[in-house]
């Protein structure tokens, strides 16, 4: 599948999102989900998020790729060149983590921006993009993502914590959701194959999920090679990233189907962007 178009290019600098529906096949997302729900070193590397509402996200991170299945959606060439059209330049990925949200019991995201968290990482400039991928359907019952469109052209807002996460400031947060003229809000509900491509700066948040269904996805996040940053954190510098051909990865699922041994993973300890902020706001 080639790389997002040039329309979608133009959205995403607009509004701060773009779409891509059915990004991956079914076989393929078919992989993932069997990989993710099956994988015992990712249930065991999760560690849990209080949302400040009573509820827990689960979640486990990874900085590096490896070549097993998780390690083929992050390297392979529609993700990767459709980043670097977006970015206009050479990316590295950044991190990756798998958003387990179960049924009945998964938390909630407050409003945030990604930037608001990587800033405190020596991150100059807000050139990265995050694609979330939906591995479950995702719904407005079971806890979508939401998106304020155009938000990300507010620039970085300051965030403080709300439970165990970082959110943007609430004033300004509730003056854009009473513009839906310029801020619309938007519930992002896809299908397992689809992949929102977003912004570092727009705001996004999920409500708890207390459906019947769960609610995984997979989200991946990339820097623009010129965006190195300044200085060490949890999260890596500029390291070259090996791209793959997008048929490795249903080759590499069917070979290594839930071999995640080889994923650099993050420890709850180490996973220090909350923390930093919360040290850095006094």
């Amino acid at each position: 599948m080639p790389p997002i178009t040039d329309a979608q290019v133009r959205e995403y600098h607009d509004r701060g999102s773009t779409l891509a529906r059915g990004l991956f096949s079914p076989a393929e997302i078919g992989l993932l989900y069997r990989a993710a729900k099956e994988d015992n070193e990712l249930d065991q590397r999760s560690f849990g998020r209080a949302d400040g509402e009573g509820g827990v996200v689960r979640l486990s991170l990874w900085n590096h790729p490896g070549d097993g299945i998780y390690g083929m959606f992050a390297r392979c060439e529609r993700m990767v060149k459709s980043c670097e059209k977006l970015l206009a330049d050479e990316v590295y990925h950044y991190h990756s983590k798998m958003i387990l949200k179960d049924a009945k019991v998964g938390g909630a995201w407050t409003w945030h921006q990604d930037y608001g968290y990587w800033y405190q990482n020596g991150v100059l400039e807000p050139r990265l993009v995050s694609v979330f991928i939906a591995v479950d359907p995702c719904t407005r019952l079971n806890g979508c993502l939401q998106v304020i469109d155009y938000s990300h052209h507010c620039g970085r807002i300051n965030h403080t914590l709300t439970g165990e996460q970082a959110g943007a400031d609430k004033d300004r947060v509730e003056e854009m959701l009473k513009r839906p003229e310029r801020f619309p809000l938007t519930y992002v509900e896809m299908e397992p194959g689809d992949a929102l491509f977003f912004h570092s700066n727009l705001l996004h948040r999920s409500d708890q999920n207390k459906s019947d269904n769960p609610r995984w996805s997979m989200i991946c996040c990339y820097n623009a090679k010129t965006n190195d940053p300044y200085k060490d954190s949890h999260h890596p510098r500029y390291t070259p990233l090996n791209v793959v051909a997008d048929h490795m990865i249903e080759k590499v699922g069917v070979k290594r189907f839930a071999d995640s041994g080889d994923v650099a993973w993050l420890e709850d300890k180490r996973d220090s962007s909350a923390k930093a902020l919360a040290e850095a706001e006094g």
